[in-house]
């Protein structure tokens, strides 16, 4: 007899709503980023429908576009990520709490207690999402004139990879005997000192924290590029990808999974969730207009911001009623400017209407009924083109309720998606193994 595949569910939650227009929905809360009691009655909200996952992407620095398109963002302003999910980590019970933290402008031995301390202190929920920053203005936060190289970046985040999961081992998960008696706290046998000496970082160690309830916090990567796929293939437990269509859906999922095979990496042990803006309504009309409503809320000034961003260099210098020149690659995001060009390409949008696009959502959108939403998420789920999805909600609190009241029982009843945790981590709910420690048996 087997098993029906289930969905895995994160909920993209910084920015609380990735379209630009949120902030201006009629009964939206305009201050969700950077209001505490707004977020902690999302999260809750969110572990009652079942979510695998609250996660909390992060800047380093404000968006680089024009003044006169960033006045107009929501994401201006938000809270640091462990901050905030250290207090949601008191407020919840069950919901992963994963949080971004870059490898370019952090130190492994930060991370690793960081990550440490949040998977305590949330009793084994943290993961922690790699990335290795595209904005090149982080690089003047952190006393650089200049961005590191792409390529570079990314070497790095391997490396950065290897030293935080060396740190996480450095204590025997019984290494802490708390013998009164002998007056003997833990054994030295059991604790290691990594002594890294590497091309990018040098870390003596050990971490002074005991091991993470996990082992490792969950590993989440989001690059798509041929760099990104293949430490994808090699670290990550779940990845965020950003796919067009179901067809990119297929090839991403079984590009990176026949790596993670080529390698000797079980493909189940890794969770790819595609993120996917989803509008819901009572028809599939309804949900239209709500939709088009939102992107009319966009300002032609952060439209051509979103795009510049997008695509790296500067989109104001493009006839707007004309088609895209030529775009250089750049030093930002490739996968990020990949996508935008072969959605120009594949509707032939105009640079205004490729622009109009962007500063709402450009992205895999579903926009329909509970039943219609249900429908194509099931067939991503059966037909190889994700394990589930990173949900974006279209503003707040409304819609990620309806999300929450409409879809979740609809997912439910197809028997596609838990009615109940399956464990008490992060790991047991997404099925993934606790890994073993590197250094004690």
């Amino acid at each position: 007899m087997t098993t029906q595949r289930q969905l895995k569910l994160g909920a993209f939650m910084r920015p609380v709503s990735i379209h630009t227009g949120a902030w201006r929905y009629p009964n939206a809360w305009r201050d969700a980023n950077f209001n505490f009691a707004h977020l902690k009655r999302l999260a809750q909200t969110l572990e009652r429908a079942r979510f695998d996952a609250f996660f909390m992407a992060d800047h380093l620095a404000m968006l680089n576009m024009p003044i006169e398109a960033l006045k107009r963002s929501h994401t201006a302003t938000s809270f640091e990520p462990f901050t905030l999910l250290s207090a949601l980590s008191q407020a919840t019970e069950h919901i992963g709490l994963v949080a971004t933290a870059s490898t370019t402008f952090d130190e492994p031995f930060h991370i690793a207690r960081r990550f440490a301390s949040l998977d305590h202190l949330s009793n084994g929920r943290a993961g922690w999402n790699i990335v290795t920053t595209s904005n090149p203005d982080a690089a003047l936060n952190f006393g650089l004139q200049e961005h590191l190289a792409h390529d570079q970046r990314y070497a790095r985040a391997r490396e950065f990879y290897d030293v935080v999961t060396g740190l996480w081992d450095s204590w025997a998960d019984d290494a802490f005997i708390r013998d009164a008696e002998s007056g003997v706290y833990f054994d030295p046998d059991k604790l290691h000192t990594l002594d890294h000496k590497g091309e990018y970082l040098s870390v003596r160690g050990p971490l002074h924290i005991a091991r993470p309830v996990q082992g490792w916090p969950v590993i989440v990567q989001a690059g798509a590029s041929e760099p990104g796929r293949q430490l994808a293939a090699e670290t990550a437990e779940v990845i965020f990808v950003a796919p067009g269509t179901l067809e990119d859906g297929r090839e991403f999922y079984a590009d990176v999974k026949g790596r993670m095979a080529r390698i000797g990496r079980n493909p189940e042990h890794l969770k790819i969730l595609p993120g996917a803006f989803v509008v819901v309504g009572d028809t599939v009309d309804e949900a239209k207009r709500i939709r088009a409503h939102l992107d009319s809320l966009v300002h032609e000034q952060s439209a051509i911001a979103s795009l510049s961003v997008a695509l790296g260099v500067d989109a104001s210098q493009f006839d707007p009623d004309g088609f895209l020149p030529s775009i250089p690659q750049t030093n930002a995001s490739r996968s990020s400017q990949e996508r935008v060009l072969a959605l120009a390409d594949r509707e032939q949008l105009t640079v205004r209407q490729l622009a109009q696009r962007l500063g709402g959502y450009a992205g895999l959108s579903f926009v329909g009924t509970a039943q219609t939403i249900a429908d194509e998420m099931q067939e991503w789920l059966e037909t190889g083109g994700s394990d589930g999805f990173n949900i974006m909600f279209p503003w707040l609190p409304g819609g990620l309720d309806d999300f929450v009241d409409k879809v979740i029982p609809e997912l439910q009843n197809r028997g596609i998606f838990r009615r109940e945790y399956e464990g008490k981590t992060l790991r047991e709910n997404l099925g993934l193994p606790r890994p073993a420690n590197r250094f004690f048996s």
